[in-house]
């Protein structure tokens, strides 16, 4: 039986993802939504980047890890979304063996490097609000790079722990995914066992030190808002929110749905569902942070219109 589970399993050779659509008005329709999603993305990260990286004053801590956000968002959307704009526009379904492992390799490794940023953005509106005498001290040039480069190296074992434990369980279960990239659950449906620690473990590992992160952001924001409320001045508390409450709605819509999408229990499972959330988590929050942070900052907001002013002069 093992041999047969195992041979299945290698037989393999591509999966089959979810159509967004059934007629070919609607996955053009389809094609051309999530290619007006990406090409904003695209554009607001890039330029929340280049207004980083060109304007000298805004090389602080908060701007520094934002810019390294941006880069998670510009890396996520461009590992799902190409492919699912290829599968509608050819009206196609498959992926690769090996294509659908990369794509969970560096969907995950973006995932948990932004989610590790996002508690590190978190650290740092702590720092500035509740201990401003030692934020030069805590959050010096050397600490940030230090905190940044563990957030991606986190995101690089994770992905690397997620792929490699996912692509070596037996697979009899068909080769068709209910989503429109691969996602580790959706494979996970295809094993041989939903029983097995090994096909559960990494994600509930994965599941408690994410809930370990969310628990330091609100156990954070509770201390924030408390010495923030006591900020005598209107325009100190107004000055404290706008760093803090952009923050905030980033950190909820990224871990309301990414938490529904892996923890949900299978009998609230639904092909409509699982896209709706899965777009909600992978798709929307790469073309709405930029928007979030930019609105509610007037220091990027001018540094990204003098860039944008600035380009059209020139031409």
């Amino acid at each position: 039986m093992q041999t047969q589970q195992m041979s299945n399993s290698s037989s393999i050779s591509h999966f089959l993802l979810l159509p967004l659509a059934h007629t070919r008005q609607l996955q053009l329709l389809h094609f051309c939504l999530f290619l007006g999603i990406s090409l904003a993305a695209l554009l607001a990260n890039g330029l929340i980047i280049s207004a980083v990286a060109c304007g000298h004053h805004l090389h602080t801590p908060m701007f520094f890890f934002l810019l390294n956000l941006a880069l998670t968002d510009l890396g996520s959307i461009c590992t799902t979304v190409p492919k699912a704009m290829h599968n509608s526009l050819w009206d196609t379904r498959t992926i690769s063996y090996s294509g659908c492992a990369i794509q969970l390799f560096f969907f995950v490794f973006f995932m948990s490097a932004e989610f590790s940023l996002l508690t590190i953005m978190c650290y740092d509106r702590y720092v500035s609000i509740c201990k401003p005498l030692h934020y030069g001290t805590l959050l010096g040039s050397r600490a940030c790079a230090h905190m940044a480069a563990a957030a991606w190296a986190s995101g690089f074992l994770n992905a690397l722990m997620h792929t490699a434990n996912t692509f070596s369980l037996p697979l009899c279960h068909g080769n068709a995914l209910g989503q429109f990239f691969c996602e580790i659950p959706q494979i996970l449906k295809l094993s041989c066992s939903h029983s097995n620690f090994r096909d559960r473990g990494p994600t509930a590992v994965s599941a408690f030190l994410y809930l370990g992160c969310f628990v330091f952001i609100v156990f954070s924001y509770v201390q924030i808002f408390r010495v923030v409320l006591r900020i005598p001045s209107e325009q100190g508390r107004h000055k404290a929110f706008s760093t803090c409450l952009p923050h905030l709605a980033v950190v909820s819509l990224f871990i309301s749905t990414a938490f529904f999408a892996y923890l949900k229990p299978p009998s609230m499972s639904s092909p409509s569902l699982d896209l709706m959330v899965s777009v909600l988590y992978s798709v929307v929050p790469p073309a709405l942070n930029p928007l979030i942070y930019s609105l509610k900052n007037q220091e990027l907001k001018a540094e990204v219109w003098r860039l944008m002013t600035g380009s059209f002069q020139e031409h």
